[in-house]
């Protein structure tokens, strides 16, 4: 009977799901930091907000976040600039504490924020599929973006390479051409010098009477 009892409070323990959802407040110009072990190839996804304390008027530029999720070996796994809201999803590929940090610029006025996060690992996971699937769409499309950005720098670099080319074989044709026509002109002029020493050596000579 107790290790029945044993086995079913061990199931019980095994199927609750690994929640973790909170309010916290943030100073501007401050960074709020927040650790979460998670297993490698397990599902993690969650969702950030910054509570509005007027719903009548939307939130100001000044009252928006940045949040930077990283692996235990600092590899970035979810990254947002500016957001009063959004969510995120991503497996892990390391075992340990994933760190979120949210950070307010700071701004003349101090002022102190209200965020509601929830982020959920594991078994709680899976209930948020729409938020991962969307979560791993924008992460396709991040990295699509991310490679036409680097062929358009490619394609940008080699159309730079190319003009430079061109503009050095203009360069060294124009360069030619000059030298050519500086050639043909000391030929001219080394000419026409022998010319002169000669006739002055020939009416030297004649002077002489040595010719």
């Amino acid at each position: 009977m107790w290790r029945s009892i044993i086995v079913f409070v061990i199931l019980g323990l095994v199927s609750l799901p690994i929640v973790k959802a909170m309010r916290f407040d943030i100073n501007t110009g401050a960074t709020k930091c927040i650790t979460e072990d998670i297993q490698s190839n397990s599902l993690s996804v969650g969702k950030y907000t910054i509570i509005n304390p007027d719903e009548d008027y939307p939130l100001p530029d000044s009252h928006l976040i940045t949040v930077r999720i990283t692996s235990p070996l600092g590899n970035n796994c979810h990254y947002a600039d500016q957001k009063e809201f959004g969510d995120f999803a991503f497996t892990a590929y390391e075992d340990g504490d994933y760190m979120a940090c949210f950070w307010v610029a700071k701004h003349n006025l101090s002022t102190t924020l209200t965020i509601e996060f929830d982020w959920r690992s594991g078994l709680a996971a899976k209930d948020w599929s729409k938020v991962a699937k969307r979560g791993q769409i924008e992460m396709m499309e991040l990295d699509l973006k991310k490679l036409f950005d680097t062929i358009a720098i490619i394609h940008d670099e080699m159309y730079y390479l190319r003009e430079r080319e061109e503009s050095m074989q203009i360069l060294i044709r124009s360069t030619n051409a000059k030298m050519a026509t500086f050639s043909f002109f000391s030929l001219i002029v080394c000419l026409v010098v022998v010319a002169m020493q000669l006739g002055h050596l020939k009416m030297f000579f004649e002077k002489k009477k040595l010719i």
